[in-house]
């Protein structure tokens, strides 16, 4: 099974359903960035959201061989005042409860969460005024195997089609081969006669007058 991430120059690396894009290089570890920033970076993509703690574990994990120091990772959180609650950026709710209990209380309005890849915990940050060191962005991975059976299908019911088309072209032209066979015309010849008697001795008579 062959799995699809982008492939956009960018190194993604999959993980179950997701690809995952870690910004990150030498001159990156010194970085910061605002949660602007961060949704700029994954334009065209998504932020980081995570909905098991399998998930999140492999995050935490892989952060140690992207960035040296422990840090803040952006998580894709905001704060919906239509439904008083935090909600991915893509308006699914946040199921998974992996909250720092000693989180520091925020104006609900400018909540937005990121991950701290030393206790593998989600802690609330402002908006505004707390820039982080790491952004990770995230694609949908596509499984290519799940379009072979439609591709298999395809090229069998071409295969069929051409081969119904040459059975019926093959079938028309042998009957046309027949029809224009069976009804060729033939000339028509009498049946030898030998001459009577009278008109043989007619003709001798002749003969023997001509010679005389």
């Amino acid at each position: 099974i062959s799995t699809d991430c982008p492939a956009d120059g960018h190194t993604w690396v999959p993980f179950e359903n997701s690809c995952y894009y870690f910004v990150h290089g030498q001159d990156d570890i010194a970085k910061s960035y605002t949660i602007e920033d961060a949704k700029h970076i994954c334009k065209g993509y998504g932020l980081l959201s995570i909905s098991t703690i399998e998930e999140n574990n492999f995050i935490v994990k892989y952060s140690s061989f992207v960035w040296k120091d422990q840090i803040n990772v952006w998580l894709g959180m905001f704060y919906d005042s239509d439904s008083d609650s935090l909600k991915w950026f893509d308006k699914t709710d946040v199921v998974l409860n992996n909250w720092d209990n000693s989180s520091t209380a925020l104006a609900l309005i400018d909540v937005c969460a990121a991950l701290h890849t030393s206790s593998g915990k989600w802690v609330k940050v402002s908006c505004e005024d707390d820039p982080e060191h790491g952004v990770v962005c995230e694609s949908a991975q596509s499984n290519s195997k799940d379009n072979r059976p439609l591709f298999s299908a395809l090229v069998i019911l071409s295969v069929l089609i051409i081969i119904g088309i040459s059975a019926v072209v093959w079938f028309l032209h042998q009957k046309n081969y027949f029809s224009s066979t069976s009804f060729t015309s033939f000339e028509y010849h009498p049946p030898f006669r030998s001459p009577s008697g009278d008109e043989t001795s007619l003709v001798e008579a002749e003969e023997k007058e001509y010679t005389a």
